[in-house]
């Protein structure tokens, strides 16, 4: 089995990638590749091989509308023996100019996340990968040697359950304000990226002035119904950037007839477009 190497250059940092590729696209959208067997078209087939001409399609006819990938790994893994080869489906399709995120949640004790950051970084070629940070710095410590990646740590999250552990308070504040600040103290290598959800756009706000201005990765719009105008107002930093924006269901499942890769185009530039409007200085976008 072969594996695809997405940086451009051997020491390119996603940061630089990322910028590159949103000045080629005009574009802050992410396509999310998370192919839900329910979801498919009728026409395609369920099974491996009919999910990895799905996924060829969508990106094919997407093009250049979005500025970078992610793939939450259980969709793949969910195949058992056979998702190692559908994963390798899925990145070979995907343009070698465009930066990737492995949605893989990971976080274990040191040696075991040694092995997931080898697994994301070396073996599978990622460029990004996201990470809890329950277990403290040891266990994001070997995700963040790999300085020219970047490691999106779980902070306040999409889902409706986030304020459960999320909100507890700890000498005044809540727990994710001190996910945040710790993650800060971590970041010797200019590598620490937020996975805040669209969902919560005053605790978006919020973890944006404790950030700074590093990468935010927004999941929760489309599907989960967050407000996109406010999550990109609280997100983006004063030159436009900084917001990862990635949208899955809204993109891969638009029509379930056969016209399903013009109506993921039709969307995903209406995303774009969309999102464009809401930024300070809004990119020249590309038909």
């Amino acid at each position: 089995m072969g594996f695809y190497p997405l940086n451009l250059a051997p020491n390119m940092s996603f940061k630089a990638k990322l910028r590159a590729s949103e000045d080629a696209s005009g574009s802050l959208l992410c396509l999310g590749l998370d192919p839900e067997p329910d979801l498919l078209p009728m026409s395609i087939e369920r099974t491996p091989v009919g999910i990895a001409g799905f996924i060829r399609t969508i990106v094919e006819a997407v093009g250049d509308s979005v500025s970078s990938y992610k793939l939450n790994l259980a969709f793949y893994e969910r195949w058992g023996r056979e998702a190692s080869w559908l994963l390798d489906q899925a990145l070979g399709a995907l343009p070698k100019d465009r930066p990737v995120i492995l949605d893989a949640k990971r976080g274990d004790v040191g040696s075991t996340a040694q092995a997931y950051a080898h697994a994301v970084f070396e073996a599978w070629g990622a460029d990004a990968v996201t990470v809890h940070p329950y277990l403290g710095y040891d266990s994001v410590a070997p995700f963040l040697a790999h300085k020219d990646k970047e490691v999106f740590i779980v902070c306040r999250t999409s889902n409706p359950g986030a304020t459960e552990f999320q909100h507890l308070r700890s000498e005044g504040e809540a727990l994710y304000r001190h996910v945040a600040r710790a993650a800060v103290r971590w970041d010797h290598h200019d590598n620490v990226g937020f996975v805040v959800g669209a969902t919560a756009p005053a605790e978006l706000r919020d973890v944006r002035q404790i950030a700074g201005d590093r990468l935010l990765l927004v999941p929760g719009v489309g599907a989960q119904g967050a407000d996109l105008g406010a999550a990109v107002r609280a997100a983006l930093r004063p030159d436009g950037r900084g917001a990862i924006m990635p949208i899955s269901r809204g993109i891969l499942f638009a029509s379930a007839g056969t016209d399903y890769a013009d109506s993921a185009r039709a969307a995903a530039l209406r995303y774009r477009d969309a999102i464009n409007a809401l930024r300070p200085e809004p990119a020249t976008t590309r038909g």
